[in-house]
């Protein structure tokens, strides 16, 4: 039986709020009926999580970072994550697209895209002390205004701070090691990364994708060699890898099967071109992450 990863989808009392604020330890406590938080799962929304108490661990896409107070993952919408048990406190804050997107412009729509890509960054940003409790700050007046204020200026003001507190984000890890900053095929890249993970078990070709886009393979290579310092590729083949994760993690299927349906044609290959890029057996990674 193939089980379909579990898609959590944005859910509000209002909702034409597109944006909520809820307690770390609220979800770690919550007992949901369509899911279990403590199993992996993907989101259909945009988050942002600060730590603000204590320790403790989060898998996203299927790598496990450790966290403590300051530390803010950013996790786009499509991530794959999930909780551990644990003590430590913070706030997710979570919105749609539509939610800044729609009176954001180009430039803004561009960072928010930048900040909250894995491929382009971790999506682990550790706060000094001093940006820790300037982000805090921007946090505490959005709760203020979603959880005490409510009126009928609030979700406007909600959407600048959350504009506001993506700019700072983007300003403190782009000031990190992270390949942030403007690029002139930010654009394309988006738009062969959501090609590549829609389509990577079609085919893993570069020139496929560069049909595809219309464009010329050397074209495809400078589009990734610019954004992520990679050949067209090993880019296709980061995200092939994650894909063939997500199959090994949420279904039932037998490893022969996930082979044929990561389109190999034998499953020798299948297990050759997996330990070529992780250095485990499909059986050795799945064994691994009980």
């Amino acid at each position: 039986m193939n089980m379909v990863l579990k898609e959590i989808v944005f859910k509000n009392i209002n909702p034409n709020h597109h944006f909520d604020l809820v307690d770390l330890e609220s979800i770690l406590k919550r007992k949901p009926k369509d899911h279990n938080q403590f199993d992996h799962h993907k989101i259909s929304f945009y988050a942002i999580v600060i730590i603000t108490h204590n320790n403790g661990k989060h898998s996203i896409n299927y790598s496990d970072y450790s966290y403590k107070k300051g530390t803010v993952f950013t996790l786009r919408k499509s991530s794959t994550h999930k909780f551990y048990k644990t003590n430590a406190k913070g706030k997710f804050l979570v919105f749609t697209e539509d939610f800044v997107i729609r009176y954001s412009d180009k430039i803004e729509t561009l960072k928010l895209f930048q900040l909250f890509n894995e491929m382009l960054g971790s999506p682990k940003l550790q706060l000094d002390d001093s940006n820790f409790a300037q982000i805090k700050s921007l946090i505490n007046q959005i709760e203020q205004e979603y959880l005490d204020v409510i009126d009928s200026y609030s979700i406007e003001i909600i959407r600048s701070l959350i504009q506001v507190l993506i700019l700072k984000l983007f300003r403190i890890k782009s000031k990190g090691k992270d390949n942030l900053g403007y690029r002139k095929y930010h654009l394309k890249f988006i738009y062969l990364q959501e090609l590549v993970e829609k389509e990577c078990f079609e085919s893993k070709k570069v020139s496929y994708y560069a049909n595809k886009m219309g464009v010329t393979t050397k074209t495809l290579n400078n589009i990734t060699h610019s954004m992520v310092g990679k050949h067209a590729k090993s880019f296709i083949d980061e995200i092939v890898i994650l894909q063939i994760k997500r199959l090994l993690i949420n279904s039932q299927l037998s490893f022969t099967e996930i082979a044929y349906q990561a389109g190999f044609s034998t499953p020798t290959n299948f297990f050759k071109y997996f330990r070529k890029k992780t250095g485990l057996s499909p059986k050795q990674f799945k064994e691994n992450r009980k």
